[in-house]
């Protein structure tokens, strides 16, 4: 009896471990890849494009352990910005139409943890306060960010400082405005990972790397007076660049690596430079020499492990998925449509702008009509009939062998 006792006891506490590391969704990689967000919570429904108040987005946001599905598409115009709670999943590709945008003003996951964020698109304007990122995430820990377009912001689009264990994957960083337009600013993160990410039409910072990082299969274009900028400071940093690709277009002037030191320790392997503007892909490996002339201090192997080497793919081939995949691609709106066909151009379409109106506006989306969810718990009659779940009661929390919920099938079955 007691044997029996304590190996039932075992499996439990092998069943929560097997939970505890849990990746957020199937494709979740880097150091945020384990968070968990809302997973097991409540399920809040975004039924309306107002600032605020019942049924808003903020107000979603505003308490701990939710789900956020969205019943509307369109743009949510802010009049302030937003501050999250923690232990949040954001399912932005449960948006009709053509999905969800955040404009006008930025949003702030700072000193929160345990935070997915998916097929989203924050943009700023030039209506924030100087100085205003359009998202940031300092002291913050445990988070993912998936498939998540980020612009307009007016001092850096995206700051991160004293953070850990962060992802960005799949995200476009670009079109940063006045007064410095620059595309992210990251201060002393610990266990940051950037992987398949679009830096485009920044004039510089893409990103500033003061900070320990892994900057796997990324694509930076279009940079301004310089590309991926080195921590260049007193404090000891350890940056990892591995098959990226480097693409300049016509605003591009300045150096693709730059201002590095020698208390920058640099990784790098299979990076790519296209710098000739000629509207065709012909790379370079970039060289030792590209890093060390900038000062850098070279280092021998990986420094930032959490990407596994069966998962890193070359740069060219990092670059076809990115143009498939990166920004809120479940339905690419008309500015991420704008500057992947800026990118197709290889170095002969793109601009550096001042505000958001010289790059067009942000304009009307598509709303589109919600589906039908009888019992409100995320997941609609459609898929709880073809998934033999009951349409009327509440399930969407009951957890399956594979260690995600109900709902989180549902979520997980939509986008790329």
């Amino acid at each position: 009896m007691i044997i029996r006792f304590f190996s039932f006891c075992i499996l439990i506490f092998a069943c929560c471990c097997s939970f505890a590391q849990q990746r957020a969704f199937p494709g979740a990689e880097g150091f945020g890849k384990a968070a968990s967000g809302g997973r097991g919570g409540t399920v809040y429904h975004v039924t309306n494009l107002n600032d605020s108040g019942p049924g808003s987005f903020r107000e979603a946001v505003s308490e701990p352990g939710r789900t956020v599905v969205f019943d509307v598409g369109g743009v949510i115009k802010l009049n302030s910005r937003i501050q999250t709670a923690s232990d949040l999943t954001i399912a932005g590709q449960t948006a009709p139409g053509e999905g969800i945008v955040v404009y006008g003003h930025g949003i702030s996951f700072s000193g929160q943890k345990n935070v997915i964020v998916r097929y989203m698109r924050f943009r700023g304007s030039i209506n924030m306060a100087r100085g205003s990122c359009t998202l940031t995430a300092d002291n913050a820990e445990n988070m993912i960010f998936d498939h998540v377009s980020v612009q307009w912001g007016r001092w850096d689009n995206l700051h991160i400082k004293n953070s850990k264990n962060i992802t960005l994957q799949y995200c476009i960083v670009g079109e940063a405005i006045d007064p410095q337009r620059f595309g992210a600013l990251l201060e002393r993160p610990e266990r940051l990972t950037i992987y398949h990410c679009l830096w485009i039409d920044n004039q510089s910072r893409n990103p500033k790397a003061k900070a320990d990082i892994e900057f796997v299969n990324n694509v930076i274009y279009n940079w301004g007076s310089s590309g991926f900028v080195g921590g260049h400071s007193s404090a000891h940093h350890h940056q990892d660049l591995i098959g990226n690709y480097f693409i300049a277009g016509p605003s591009s002037k300045g150096n693709f690596v730059s201002m590095f030191d020698t208390t920058d320790h640099v990784y790098h392997k299979a990076n790519m430079v296209d710098a000739d503007k000629d509207g065709s892909l012909s790379g370079r490996l970039v060289t030792d020499e590209d890093f060390t002339r900038q000062k850098a201090t070279l280092e021998a192997a990986r420094q930032n492990v959490s990407i596994p080497e069966a998962v890193i793919t070359g740069a060219e081939e990092a670059l076809g998925r990115i143009l498939k995949e990166a920004g809120a691609s479940v339905k690419r709106d008309a500015v991420d449509q704008r500057l992947i066909g800026y990118l197709k151009s290889y170095g002969k379409e793109g601009q550096i702008f001042r505000t958001e109106q010289e790059a067009g506006g942000q304009g009307q989306i598509a709303g589109g009509k919600p589906e039908k969810d009888t019992d409100g718990d995320g997941m609609p009659d459609r898929w709880e009939k073809k998934h033999k779940l009951n349409r009327r009661k509440a399930d969407g929390a009951v957890y399956n062998s594979n260690g995600y919920t109900n709902l989180e099938a549902y979520l997980n079955s939509i986008g790329m």
